[in-house]
């Protein structure tokens, strides 16, 4: 009997990746599409309720090849930027791998299922509210504390 090999991210550094290993990554939390704010004295990064306009219900991006062009400030995590995910959510799998961490139960790379990130909880389905709605000045009214 054969032992199972490793998966792919668990032997591979974030830069090693191929670009469908990269993308597999994402668990569709769309918690890195939500507006944030940096208090400019302390660095600390704090989440809003705010989502992009071009999110889903389904926590998809609707212009997801486009996004960079139509939203300049788009967050675009690439592997040589590794070292400044702190920001992103405990959970993200992009952090944990490149922290050596093992990814969730729900991640959909593990459950088989990409329903399992909103079933779970995790993603910001049904919490978030469209920045179309949200004056740029009111930001500060919707920092949340549900993202770790």
């Amino acid at each position: 009997m054969t032992e199972p090999q490793p998966e792919f991210w668990q032997t591979k550094t974030l830069d090693e990746m191929t670009s469908s290993e990269w993308e597999s990554l994402c668990d569709g939390c769309a918690k890195c599409c939500l507006h944030k704010l940096e208090d400019e004295d302390s660095g600390e990064v704090y989440y809003t309720k705010v989502v992009c306009r071009y999110m889903d219900d389904n926590c998809r991006c609707t212009e997801y090849q486009q996004r960079n062009t139509l939203v300049p400030d788009c967050v675009w995590l690439r592997p040589e930027d590794v070292a400044d995910f702190f920001w992103l959510p405990s959970t993200c799998a992009y952090r944990l791998v490149a922290e050596g961490k093992p990814l969730e139960d729900w991640h959909p790379l593990i459950s088989g299922s990409k329903d399992t990130v909103h079933q779970s909880g995790v993603s910001i389905q049904g919490r978030a509210l469209s920045e179309d709605y949200v004056h740029p000045d009111g930001m500060e009214e919707h920092i949340i504390h549900w993202v770790e």
